[in-house]
Order: structure tokens, then sequence, then C-alpha cells
């Protein structure tokens, strides 16, 4: 599909200038969102013999913290509509970085779950969600490559991240570790000050068009914004009605089921087939390394002219090429094969979420966007909820890592020729609608006629009217209806000559 029209955003977006900073904030907070639930695995091992709890207890911990991370996504969402990407950033530094201090002198692993999980995974939707959001205001043209160089902010830290996680915890012990990564994390806070607003330029030198635009840019967003503040909605349904949405919806349901199960148990996967804990450690960073090529990588592929219109094809091929490498990974037997699946794992993970939000910026546009990121992230952390736990039962069960890849890959492989076959039927229904369109342009379709009822029921909601201008209105619509209902009262009036 093509990219939003300017006409969707009220002005032209930059597509450069202070967007590469902003792009430069977004990779520091998002590398921290995508990272830190991957490096903390380096610890579980030494946190369960610490509270004899099983490894399903122990998976609950990331579990969490990623199911708050996608949950937090509509408070995100109408945190960033009131108040701007960069408090909203800020703030979700500060609830990582205080959250992971808080956890270092947890006593229990029930303090975990809500240190860790609840407090650092909702600090971590503040960054997540704002960050995305604002790249999609500063670009248009360039934004799937804005979103695959920010969104390699995760593998670029995981590939630091893992192998310090294991230094620390060698020097300092899991309670140590955490108290230094909270320290860390607080450099989100600098990262949300890069996100500056787009403000109209005040210099005497801004061309006569600029002005123009920032003008208009001003007006649409004035008479938007009280319409969007009062009538914001943390959950918007109605684009449930969206059949494109409602296809994207459901195949990434089944991706983020067995996403991150199989990071969750790579390092101990290892471990149990005889490797030791530092080289182990290093599959999380092979996987990062590869992962930090690839979604720049794809980022520039997606926005070629061959691969742009057909964008969400190549999500479906990334997610089944996924699942392809899990359902292999029992295969994979010593440390050569390991890293070999960590090198396949972190290219096909890296292309799926480096298109995955493009996707969802493609169907929905700019302006629907932070709703739709909003209501997507909160249902994906149902299924994000549920893998980590039940593969760790598997374990438990079988006492064998192999179930757990093999569950993770069909379901994701699943997930893939869903999106293939659906988007598909979806666009030729798209076509079908266009030509039915085309051939009878005056009739337009049931849908199209109620969603342009909906869009002007809200325009009346949103803007106050004038009584003076509303009398007028009235007046003109009841002349209106006279004209209609007696088509011969003019002609009655006019003598005719004889």
């Amino acid at each position: 599909m093509p990219p939003a029209p300017e006409a969707q955003l009220g002005y032209t977006p930059l597509d450069g200038g202070w967007g590469w900073m902003v792009v430069v904030g977004a990779f520091i907070s998002i590398g921290f969102a995508y990272s830190i639930p991957k490096a903390l695995t380096v610890f579980f091992k030494e946190i369960q013999d610490h509270f004899h709890v099983s490894y399903s207890d122990i998976a609950w911990v990331a579990s969490i913290m990623l199911a708050a991370m996608y949950a937090g996504g509509p408070l995100s969402s109408m945190l960033v509509s009131r108040l701007g990407s960069r408090p909203v950033v800020i703030i979700g530094g500060l609830m990582c970085g205080l959250s992971m201090i808080a956890a270092s002198f947890g006593n229990s692993i029930v303090h975990l779950y809500i240190c860790i999980g609840v407090i650092g995974g909702c600090g971590l939707a503040f960054n997540l969600n704002a960050s995305l959001t604002i790249i999609s205001k500063y670009f248009l043209v360039r934004r799937p490559l804005a979103n695959g160089l920010a969104m390699a902010g995760s593998p670029v830290f995981l590939c630091f991240l893992a192998p310090l996680c294991q230094y620390l915890l060698y020097n300092f012990g899991w309670r140590g570790s955490l108290f230094i990564l909270g320290a860390m994390l607080l450099n989100c806070c600098v990262a949300g000050s890069l996100m500056r607003p787009i403000v109209p330029p005040s210099s005497a030198s801004t061309s006569v068009s600029q002005r123009k635009e920032v003008k208009q840019a001003d007006s649409y967003s004035n008479k938007h914004k009280g319409g969007c503040m009062n009538n914001f909605k943390l959950l918007d349904f109605s684009l449930f009605k969206d059949r494109g949405f409602v296809i994207y919806l459901t195949g990434n349901m089944m991706f983020f089921f067995g996403a991150y199960a199989p990071i969750v148990f790579l390092a101990a996967n290892a471990v149990d087939q005889g490797v030791d804990e530092y080289s182990a450690s290093y599959l999380l960073s092979v996987m990062g390394f590869v992962d930090m090529f690839a979604r720049p990588g794809t980022g520039l592929l997606a926005n070629t002219k061959w691969i742009r219109p057909r964008v969400q094809y190549f999500l479906s091929f990334a997610m089944a090429l996924n699942g392809l490498c899990h359902l292999l990974c029992p295969l994979a037997r010593g440390y050569a094969s390991q890293t070999a699946y960590a090198a396949f794992f972190g290219l096909s993970f890296g292309m799926v979420f480096a298109l995955i939000f493009e996707c969802l910026m493609d169907l929905m546009g700019p302006q629907r966007f932070p709703s739709a990121v909003g209501l997507v992230t909160i249902i994906e952390c149902c299924p994000m909820l549920l893998g980590p736990p039940a593969a760790g039962a598997l374990v438990d069960f079988f006492n064998d890592y192999k179930y757990l890849f093999i569950m993770c890959g069909a379901v994701i492989l699943t997930g893939g020729v869903f999106l293939f076959v659906m988007n598909i039927y979806n666009y030729h229904m798209l076509d079908k609608e266009r030509a039915a369109k085309d051939k009878d342009p005056d009739r337009p379709t049931k849908g199209i006629r109620d969603q342009e009822k909906a869009l002007e029921l809200e325009e009346r909601q949103q803007t106050p009217e004038d009584p003076n201008v509303r009398d007028e209105t009235e007046a003109r619509g009841e002349q209106m209806e006279t004209e209609e209902d007696h088509p011969l009262a003019e002609k009655a009036e006019t003598p005719t000559r004889p």
C-alpha cells in the first residue's frame, strides 16, 4: 500500500532534519524496551536457584514484563496524545530505573513479579509507544527506513547487554546487577529529551509556502485538539470494522505467543547440551548482532518501490521464516549448530520487528496509528503472557527443551501462512470494492456511507457551533427542502405572458 497522504497529518513531515535526532532517541528507548526482557534471562538460573522455583515460575518474570509493556499501550497512547512523546519517555525511563533498583532488594519471586514485571513493564510501554508515535509524525516517505533504524536499537543493545549481564552476575551477583541495570535505564530520560515536538518556525526567513503549511498544521491541530482530548478512548473498538486490521491482529497474536519463549530458554537450552554459561550467554549476543543488521537492512528493502506496495506480504514471509527456524532448532546439537540457529533466529526476528509496526502504520495511517497501536499491544499481551510459561510447563513436564521450540515454531509458521493467504483475500476484496465504486461513483457503498456519517457526526461534536451560523444553516436547509417539495412554486409565482 502507498504511504498515507499528507492530508491525514495536517502538515508536511520533515522526513529528515531534527527527525534523525528523534530517531537516535527512539533508538535508545526502543533498544532498552526490547533488550532488557531478553538480557534479564541471564539471571534466571541464579534467581531460580536462590528462590527454589520451577522453570515455569521464573518464566513469569519475563512474561509479566512483556505483557505489561504491551498492555500499557493504550495508557501510553493517551498520555502521548495529551502530553506529547518527550515527557512520556522521561516518565517511562524513571519507572524502569527505579523498578530495577527496587527489585534488587526483593526477598521473593512475587516481589520480582511486581517490580520487574508490572512497574518495569509499564515503564517500557511508555518508552516504546511514545517513540513509535513521534517517528510517524516526523517521517512519511522515509518512514520505513526511520522505523528500521529505530528498531535496530534492540539488537544493538542486546549485543552488549547479554555479556555485560553475565559479567555483572559473576562480579556482583544478581542483586547488584539489577541495581546497576536500573542506573543504566535512567538514560531513557536523556533519550526522551531528544524527542522535540514539532513547532512552527519563527524565523523571519521562513518562506511563504512554509508559513502556509505551518498555519494549516496549527489550524488542524487546534481544530482536533479539543475533540481528541475529550473523546479519546483507551480502546477504540471501531478499528475492528477494518478487515485489514483484524487480519493483521490475528497473525500477530500467533506470532507473539511463540516469539519470546525461545529467547527466554535459549541460553538454558545450550547449557543443557553441555555448553558453559559464558558461551551460552554469547548466543544472545550472536542473535543480537545479526538482528542489528537485519532491522535497518529490512527497512531499506521495505522502502524500495518493489516491496513498499507489498510490505504486508513481506511481513508474512519474515514471520514464516522465523517459525521455520524454531522448528529446525531441535536438530541443532553442539555449540556451532546452536550459534547458527541463533544467527538465523536473529535474522528472522529482526525482519519481523522491522516490519511489524510499519505494516500497522501502512494500514491505519499516522492519525489512527496511536489508537491502533494501543489496541494491538493490549491484545497481544495475552498470548505474550501465556507463551513463556506454557513453554516452561512443557520443559517441566518432558524435561526436554525441544518440545517448546517445536510448539513455538508451529504456531508462528501458522501465523505467517495465515497472514499471506488472508492478505491476498483482503487485497482482492479492496480491488473489488474500488472497482464497484468507480463503476458507480454517485452511489457509495454502505460501509463508506457509514464512515462518512460517523466522521461528520464526530466533527460536529468536536467543533463548537456558532449560533448565527447554525441559524443560517437551518434556514438554508429549510429553503432547500421547500424547493425540493414544491419544485413548481417559483413558476407559479411568476405570471406568464399571454
